[in-house]
């Protein structure tokens, strides 16, 4: 699976910015490990799916392996995609196919409720009530009734646009499956926000 870039100095060349996936800022304080052991607080400054970009005193550089910690949100294995000015980009490690595969559902869906914002091809926005989120999908209250296999976009506050396949429709509800899962890290902070 190839990882998008997260960030990009101002001295990168535009074409590698188009893959780009898009980032919402942030304000999160942490800490990042080194593979020294050494450790350094770091500000996570915006967050995508497959990264995120810091603020640290720490010198680093591409390719580097760290550690990443959100206080009260957990730790993701990452590295060092570019480093300047004392920021850098960190693309979060490849959670392992062959781990998913045990679950029938691939994970577990928490039994939780948010307002999300949903869009049909052609279609307005609209609001609607997502129930039962996992990382790889939710089941939502529906509004205007799509067909099963029909493409979506589904957004959570905060968070970029998910495209999303409907699975099944029950009466008013659907399932909804993410075309790519919510990373992990990603989805405990979206978890800690819905509280």
């Amino acid at each position: 699976m190839e990882l998008d870039i997260i960030e990009e100095p101002p001295s990168k060349a535009p074409d590698q910015r188009a893959d780009r996936s898009e980032r919402r800022p942030v304000d999160l304080t942490g800490f990042m490990a080194l593979a020294d052991g050494s450790t350094s607080e770091i500000t996570v400054l915006d967050m995508s799916y497959e990264g995120c970009r810091i603020a640290t005193a720490v010198e680093l550089a591409a390719g580097q392996p760290v550690k990443l910690a959100v206080l009260r949100r957990g730790a993701i294995v990452a590295s060092v995609r570019w480093a300047e000015g004392g920021q850098a980009g960190l693309v979060f490690a490849a959670e392992a196919k062959a781990a998913r595969e045990h679950w029938p559902r691939q994970s577990e869906r928490l039994d939780l409720q948010a307002e999300v914002t949903m869009r049909r091809p052609g279609k307005q926005n609209y609001r609607v009530r997502a129930f039962d989120v996992s990382p790889e999908g939710c089941k939502v209250e529906l509004i205007d009734r799509p067909e099963v296999a029909e493409q979506l976009w589904i957004r959570f506050d905060g968070l970029e646009a998910l495209h999303a396949r409907v699975c099944w429709i029950e009466n008013s509800r659907a399932g909804l499956e993410f075309d790519r899962p919510i990373h992990a890290a990603v989805f405990d902070l979206l978890l800690a926000r819905l509280g």
